[in-house]
């Protein structure tokens, strides 16, 4: 009996140590995506994919031409904070990355699609962002970045927003990525 279970006992164990050592073995393959990670000196090339906006209400409360502004202001804001740290140059998209992004699944769930459109623009990494809106009064704001060397995601974070304004959105992606991207004090 205790035969029988000893193979499901050394399988679990060996999965868990391998799982452990993955992680070392990705850090020393990967590109740096945050700027703790930048030690060269030389900026991180990164590209912006896409600000997507989750209307969980859009029968009840459809998305509007604010909100779709609001869309372009956070990407701006994105690109402006990060090249302003100096340890970012972006990678603009293509018209030709841009139609591929049209004709797929959206960012994010397209099964690695990211990496692969980073790694045609030859950028160190991707990005995008996703703003899900429950209501007016509760909005998330999540960033994902992924090196384009390893197929992961480097860095996820999100933070609430509370109300539905420009300033509301401009001040949680200054916070996200203040304190947690660019670490305090970018």
């Amino acid at each position: 009996m205790l035969k029988r279970h000893a193979l499901p006992v050394v399988l679990t164990l060996s999965l868990a140590l391998s799982f452990a050592l993955l992680p070392q073995r990705a850090a020393a393959e990967q590109a740096p995506v945050t700027a703790a990670e930048a030690t060269s000196g030389k900026p991180i090339t990164i590209v912006l994919l896409d600000v997507l906006l989750q209307n969980d209400n859009e029968g009840l409360d459809p998305t509007n031409n604010e909100e779709r502004a609001r869309q372009i202001k956070v990407g701006e804001e994105f690109k402006r904070m990060l090249e302003a740290s100096g340890h970012y140059k972006f990678v603009p998209v293509t018209d030709a990355i841009k139609k591929k992004m049209a004709a797929a699944q959206h960012i994010g769930q397209c099964a690695g699609c990211e990496l692969d459109y980073g790694r045609e623009l030859g950028a160190d990494a991707v990005a995008w962002i996703e703003v899900q809106k429950i209501s007016n009064l509760i909005i998330n704001l999540n960033l994902y970045v992924a090196g384009t060397k390893d197929p992961k995601l480097n860095f996820i974070h999100s933070v609430d927003i509370r109300g539905n304004t420009d300033d509301s959105w401009l001040r949680s992606l200054d916070y996200l990525l203040k304190n947690f991207f660019l670490g305090s004090g970018s």
